[in-house]
């Protein structure tokens, strides 16, 4: 066979989708037709989340229902006994595993877990919607050797989950902070995670399977574990004086710096710059910016140095970190987001599905021949 191929599957179009668009030229993304700057200004996470599953903005009816669902203790909280799995698991083990084996066991006890039709999807992904914050906040809990904190109904999803993490009410400007953030890591076309889900989804396997696919690929700290080095980075920089130095010294290296370039994005990242404010402003609540004034001098030399732009994992940590939330749940908070995608994509997938199964180029040998145990 012999053709042509490009790595990592780039600017190749494998499907049709009409859930989001980027527009690497304009530097714009979009959610069914919403610019996500006019989402972040006017709507909510959970508004998103409807408009990704069901194609179109919700009346108020539609989202009272909506919100209540995703919100309702039924929904949201974990089984007993896949609590009484995470109290036996290693404190050591990392909160992106706990994720991975978490969604994968809530298969085993969600009432239609053989039913692949879309209504029986739509019901799992609720579910698991509602679920992942509770299982990302109870880990963290535990490896703490607390106790987790039941989710409250009362709370938006942004508010509760920051409230289960914290084990108290989180400050006004954390959560439209944190639902922010929800809103723009929601969708993102077919990114490495997204097309995991879509592949495994191709096959007519189930929501759960094609979610823990996804959260495998997110794993890697080429897509979602991005924004956990790049707090690592400021970690090892330490105050904003040595920034300039010390970034200097990594691009004289030709060291890898995170938070940059996009393999679709030709200008800035979008997310970015609501992320930076945002992560600005947190800063100035807690009394400590440094971490964006590091940030900020980075991406100046960064950007000088390569033309080449923030996207969304330079800020998105500074933020979260902020709010005291420890930087190797970054990436979980990343999926708890983007699983409004993720099962956005298995439905629309189910719903027109044609089996996914590339062909590669073989550059091996064709014709060797076999030689025996005992001569070789």
């Amino acid at each position: 066979m012999s053709g042509e191929h490009k790595g990592g599957l780039e600017d190749v179009v494998v499907s049709t989708s009409d859930i989001c668009l980027i527009d690497g030229n304009e530097g714009r993304l979009v959610y069914r037709g919403y610019d996500v700057d006019e989402l972040v200004e006017h709507s909510s996470f959970e508004e998103v989340v409807y408009l990704l599953w069901h194609g179109g903005l919700p009346t108020r009816k539609e989202l009272v229902a909506h919100t209540r669902a995703l919100a309702s203790t039924a929904n949201r909280r974990l089984p007993p006994k896949l609590l009484a799995i995470l109290r036996a698991l290693p404190r050591k083990t990392t909160p992106m595993e706990v994720l991975r084996t978490g969604v994968s066991a809530l298969s085993a006890f969600d009432p239609d877990a053989a039913d692949n039709s879309r209504d029986a999807t739509l019901r799992k992904s609720i579910r698991l919607t509602a679920q992942l914050p509770t299982l990302v906040a109870a880990w963290e809990r535990i490896r703490r050797g607390k106790t987790p904190v039941a989710p409250d109904p009362r709370l938006g999803l942004a508010a509760n989950f920051l409230a289960m993490m914290r084990g108290a009410r989180p400050s006004p400007l954390a959560v439209k902070t944190f639902d922010v953030g929800l809103i723009l890591h929601a969708d993102h076309e077919f990114n490495a995670s997204t097309f995991a889900a879509r592949v495994t989804a191709a096959t007519l396997s189930d929501v759960h399977s094609a979610i823990t696919s996804a959260i495998g690929a997110l794993k890697g700290p080429l897509h979602g574990g991005a924004n956990e080095q790049v707090m690592r980075m400021v970690e090892r920089i330490k105050t904003p004086v040595r920034a300039e130095a010390w970034i200097r010294k990594a691009l004289a290296d030709k060291a890898r710096v995170m938070g940059f370039g996009h393999r679709v994005y030709r200008v800035e990242d979008p997310r970015a710059r609501h992320l930076r404010r945002l992560a600005t402003e947190l800063g100035r609540q807690t009394g400590d910016t440094s971490a964006v004034e590091i940030l900020d001098i980075v991406a100046r030399l960064v950007s000088a140095d390569k033309h080449i732009y923030p996207n969304v994992d330079l800020y998105s940590g500074a933020a979260y970190a902020s709010m005291g939330i420890p930087t190797d749940a970054f990436t979980p908070i990343f999926a708890i987001s983007r699983v409004a995608g993720w099962t956005a994509h298995v439905m629309e997938q189910h719903a027109n599905n044609r089996l996914i199964r590339p062909r590669s180029e073989y550059t091996g040998s064709t014709h060797l021949a076999y030689v025996p145990l005992d001569r070789r």
